[in-house]
This record gives C-alpha cells, sequence and structure tokens, in this order.
C-alpha cells in the first residue's frame, strides 16, 4: 500500500514537474529559436492529441464512442474551441510575450475566477476564508506583475493581459468539462479536444509552414520534443495515472509544484530577473493555490 502511495506521488509531482519546465522550454524555443507561436500551438496540439488518442487506441478503448452522442459531440467541440484552443494559445502567447514564470502564475488565478463565478450564480456563500484568497492572489499578482513599483510593468502589458485571459479560459475549461469527464474518460476527452484544437488551428497556421526566421538544430528538436511528448502527452498522462493510487485533493496539492518548477527553471537556466517582491508574489499565489487545495468542497482546476 505504501509503495502504491509512493508510485502516486511520484506521478503527481513529476507531471507538474513536467508542465511547469514544459512552460521555460516553450520560452527558450519562442525568444532564442525565433519559433514561431501560432506555428508551436498546432504542432502541440495536433501530436499531443494524437499521443493521447493514440495510447488509448492501443489499449483497446473505444475511441469514437465520445461522438456517439450528439449532446456529447457538441459540448466536446465547444470545449476543444473555447477551452483547449483558448488555454493554450493565450497561455503560450503570454510566455512569447513575457516569460513562463509570469505566464504559468497568471494562469493559476483560475481557481480564483471559479470561486467568484460560483457566489456570481449563487452556487457558493462568500466566505471570510474566500475574501483572505481573493485578497492574496490580488496582492500576490500585484507585486509579481510591479515587483513592488506602482509606476512600471515587469513584463510588457499585453503579456499580463494574454496572461489573465490564459486564467479566465482555464476557470472556463474546468467549469465546462466536468459534464464530460464524468461520461468520458479524461484522458480521451483531453486528447480528442487537443486533436479537433489543433485541426482548426491548422486552418491559421499550417503545420507544415514554418517560419522563416526559426532556428531549426539539435537543441531546437530536443526542445521540441520535451514541450510535446514529456510536457503535455506524459505529463496529462501521469496526472491521471497518479489518481489510480492518491486521491484528487493530494493530487492538486502536488500540484503546486507546476508554478514553482516554472520559476525556478525560469531563474536557473534562462537567467529570469526575480526581484524579492516578485518572490513574495509568487508566494501568496502559490499559497492561494495550496489552501484551495485543502478545502474539498471547492472546484479543482486542470492542468496545463
Amino acid at each position: 500500500m505504501k509503495n502504491k502511495r509512493l508510485i502516486g506521488i511520484c506521478f503527481a509531482l513529476i507531471s507538474a514537474s513536467f508542465w511547469g519546465i514544459g512552460g521555460t522550454v516553450a520560452q527558450y524555443l519562442f525568444q532564442q529559436k525565433q519559433i514561431d507561436v501560432n506555428w508551436f500551438v498546432t504542432v502541440r496540439l495536433l501530436v499531443g492529441g494524437l499521443l493521447l488518442v493514440g495510447s488509448q487506441l492501443l489499449i483497446g478503448k473505444n475511441i469514437f464512442g465520445i461522438w456517439q452522442q450528439k449532446y456529447t459531440a457538441v459540448r466536446l467541440i465547444i470545449f476543444s474551441i473555447v477551452g483547449m484552443l483558448l488555454v493554450q494559445y493565450s497561455y503560450m502567447i503570454s510566455i512569447a510575450l513575457g516569460n513562463a514564470a509570469m505566464a504559468t502564475l497568471l494562469q493559476y488565478l483560475a481557481p480564483v475566477f471559479i470561486i467568484v463565478y460560483y457566489i456570481l450564480v449563487g452556487q457558493q456563500r462568500f466566505t471570510k476564508f474566500d475574501a483572505l484568497l481573493i485578497c492574496l492572489t490580488v496582492g500576490g499578482t500585484f507585486l509579481l506583475l510591479t515587483n513592488g513599483q506602482i509606476d512600471s510593468l515587469s513584463v510588457p502589458l499585453s503579456a499580463m493581459i494574454w496572461g489573465i485571459i490564459s486564467g479566465l479560459s482555464l476557470a472556463f475549461y474546468t467549469l465546462y468539462a466536468k459534464p464530460l469527464l464524468a461520461s468520458q474518460p479524461s484522458i480521451l476527452v483531453v486528447g480528442w479536444a487537443m486533436l479537433v484544437a489543433g485541426v482548426l488551428f491548422n486552418f491559421v497556421a499550417p503545420f507544415w509552414q514554418v517560419g522563416e526566421a526559426s532556428i531549426f538544430d539539435t537543441s531546437t528538436y530536443a526542445a521540441l520534443t520535451f514541450t510535446i511528448l514529456c510536457g503535455t502527452a506524459l505529463a496529462f498522462w501521469l496526472f491521471v495515472a497518479s489518481l489510480n493510487y492518491i486521491s484528487p485533493k493530494e493530487t492538486s496539492i502536488f500540484g503546486t509544484l507546476e508554478p514553482l518548477t516554472a520559476v525556478v527553471s525560469s531563474i536557473v537556466w534562462l537567467s529570469l530577473p526575480f526581484g524579492l517582491w516578485q518572490f513574495v508574489g509568487a508566494l501568496c499565489i502559490m499559497g492561494m493555490v495550496l489552501g484551495l487545495s485543502f478545502i474539498p468542497t471547492q472546484p479543482k482546476t486542470a492542468a496545463s
């Protein structure tokens, strides 16, 4: 029993680390290898979706069952466009315009947006704990983006806006996916959503049209392989697999490692300057996420 629990913990920690480091690797591709962010989103969605759906086909799952009911099929298409595609694109464009650490932390505003939504629709009462979490989030975001300097931003305004959009879209992604996940395997839901989103975005940025300024060398191919294989397909598979050994509550707690690894890997690998007050802001946001993880009645956000 202890060994199984240890396996679950390792799976959850590795998946969160892969997601966090994957964002930093994407920043490296955008800013040092001039990889076009639109092309990257198309390829990541297509290949990640193929890997996830293909893995289920290999173990004998009915991969087309999700399309057999009109309601489920329509909901999956909406989820693919407004959920999956918008989450992926807004997160990646925020990284390209700013940095992975900031984009990941801003995406983790999603739990607060979910709390606000439930309060507005009357499904949850506003509590002192909610007020504390919102204050932590607002204060942490302010410090993160300004490093305590009111008259300046530590990242471009456009990166900040896309990061907040990423958090909003992740909130929608989490809420809208619940009926699908209640009746369908999560890997198939995410895999098909990636495929549908990738096919549609391919009309915007075809995968065969690589930007002329892009630098393709050994390190580029290695980084692309990591972000697509480890940072997308394998990370999600490990996340789902961890639920076989530990509770969703525990998995979400270990998931707070994602923004931490994004920050640390950006500082260590890409020499990202990070001021004292930005560290305080990052701790506030991670404290908010950790606090939500200890409350079983609160909705959990999906992973990146």
